[in-house]
């Protein structure tokens, strides 16, 4: 099964840009996008949504993204995984500092 990833709607798409550009086969998709949540979605579905479909979610929203995290696993409910980015970094940093993204210098 390939790895799968929503990128949450707060990030900049330059994110999914890079992602795809560096490795055409991943599945990059980002909330907003056909078949995705719709921009606006309340975190609990977006949580619901990347389970039902296995996608990993990648958010850099530290405040609210945790707390409906643990309701969501506290309901018995499981997620194939996140990716928290910090928000205090630029993109260039965040590619510095050995992120899990293969973001390449070329925008």
């Amino acid at each position: 099964m390939p790895i799968k990833y929503l990128m949450d709607e707060n990030l900049d798409p330059i994110y999914q840009k890079q992602l795809r550009q560096k490795e055409p086969n991943l599945v990059v998709w980002a909330v907003g996008d056909p078949n995705t949540p719709p921009k606006g979605t309340l975190d609990p579905d977006i949580w619901i949504w990347c389970e039902g479909y296995d996608f990993i979610l990648v958010t850099n929203n530290p405040s609210s993204m945790p707390v409906h995290l643990k309701e969501h696993l506290t309901q018995g409910c499981h997620i194939p995984g996140i990716f928290q980015l910090n928000p205090n970094l630029t993109i260039g940093e965040t590619r510095d500092k050995n992120s899990p993204f293969p973001i390449s210098n070329s925008q």
